[in-house]
């Protein structure tokens, strides 16, 4: 074996598994996160971590998948030669990976093959990555009555499938939930939310079923000019599905449907949505009707469901108005591989700002605004603002001062 190869640590195998399972998002349905003992500067003492393999490794979060915390855990739909039959149905799989690399002279290969099994409690796919040469035959042969993936390193950056895993049907029910929701279309990206008003995204649907060019029907009923904004929000509230054509889900076809009942016609309603512009005045107030349906719309995102659920729990705690600080403290003892997914931004300097190697909090961290997922706390609370949830608009991250920042409920029970 080579000195090369044998360099091989943990770290380095793992971001080259991570670029052969996730080389992008192409399809906007895969997301990945790596365990934050790898967000660290020192893999082992005395042995840094390469700041370009953080950057490949990165975002991280603490994800618990069956009784452990993989190395890696995502979800996108893989290539033939990585399975040993094809995935049926839609759905991409949650995919969890265990690496190991050389260290203290070797590699525990069978350690790896048995931490990835036990991720097959809710995973359906898991793999070990590791070393090309440090992978024997008992190995594998343990690997394939497992059902676990082998991934072989090789000291260029190749990765080859030395065994392929099958696809089992478990569903994610705890913690790995959250890299489901960032992979899914309604996932927190930083442009998941360009724009902080409710109309905006309920008039996308009616300009598709008008007559004419979606873009000019928004420009001519004043609805919005920032017509790519406004298909991305639809999209991520479920109002459309905006694939190589847009087409209306079956949420945006009842605001048609609630569009033509009050108006007439979708015409009729979008003259409606021109009177409304600059106003800056709560759309539950401006428009009440509307902003029933605007709370039906935000409702069926499944942050929001949470976030009510959760401020209601601290209400009846005795925190009516907790700040962003509390809010995100609370979420994290109770969801915390969600809660950093929704609030807090995935690259790998804040990600390392806000988490120890063991995945706890950083309370300190949370007091600076610019860590936060501006489409969260400020395009989507503001959102629930105009829909009548929250008592006070979202801020940009720039503007946010965190402890002052009030997430309360509107009409707390």
């Amino acid at each position: 074996m080579s000195s090369t190869a044998r360099s091989l640590a943990e770290p380095q195998v793992l971001a080259r598994a991570k670029q052969r399972l996730f080389p992008g998002d192409e399809d906007g349905r895969s997301y990945a996160v790596t365990d934050t003992q790898f967000s660290q500067a020192e893999w082992r003492p005395g042995r840094p971590i390469d700041p370009a393999v953080r950057d490949l490794l990165a975002p991280f979060n603490h994800v618990q998948v069956g009784s452990g915390y993989p190395d890696l855990v995502g979800v996108r739909t893989l290539e033939s030669d990585l399975l040993a039959v094809e995935r049926i149905g839609d759905e991409p799989p949650l995919i969890a990976v265990e690496a190991k690399g050389y260290a203290s002279g070797g590699v525990d290969t069978e350690r790896g093959i048995v931490q990835a099994h036990d991720r097959l409690g809710e995973a359906n796919v898991a793999y070990v990555a590791t070393p090309v040469g440090a992978i024997s035959e008992p190995d594998r042969t343990l690997a394939r009555e497992l059902n676990v993936g082998v991934l072989g390193v090789d000291p260029a950056g190749g990765v080859e499938p030395l065994e392929v895993p099958r696809v089992v049907g478990n569903r994610t029910t705890t913690a790995a939930r959250a890299i489901r929701f960032q992979a899914g279309a309604q996932g927190v990206a930083d442009q998941s939310f360009g724009l902080n008003h409710p109309k905006n995204y309920l008039g996308y649907p009616l300009a598709h079923y008008a007559d004419g060019d979606t873009a000019t029907v928004l420009s001519e009923y004043d609805v919005v000019d920032a017509v790519a904004e406004a298909r991305r929000g639809a999209a991520f509230l479920g109002l459309i599905v905006a694939d190589a054509r847009v087409e209306l889900t079956p949420l945006g076809e009842e605001v048609v449907r609630f569009a033509k009942a009050r108006y007439g016609s979708v015409e009729g309603a979008l003259e409606e949505f021109a009177a409304w512009h600059g106003s800056p005045k709560r759309f539950a107030d401006l428009a009440p009707a509307w902003g029933q349906l605007a709370r039906r719309v935000v409702f069926d995102y499944e942050a929001t469901e949470l976030l009510v659920r959760e401020l209601q729990a601290m209400h009846d705690h005795g925190i009516p108005e907790p700040s962003l600080v509390e809010v995100v403290d609370w979420l994290h003892e109770l969801y915390p591989s969600f809660t950093i997914e929704l609030f807090v931004r995935g690259d790998e300097a804040v990600r390392g700002r806000v988490l120890t190697e063991d995945g706890d909090l950083r309370l300190a961290s949370l007091e600076d605004g610019e860590i936060y997922h501006s489409p969260t706390v400020f395009q989507l609370k503001a959102m629930l603002y105009h829909a009548g949830i929250l008592t006070d608009r979202g801020s940009e991250p720039s503007d946010l001062e965190p402890t002052a920042d009030v997430w309360a409920l509107r009409e707390p029970v």
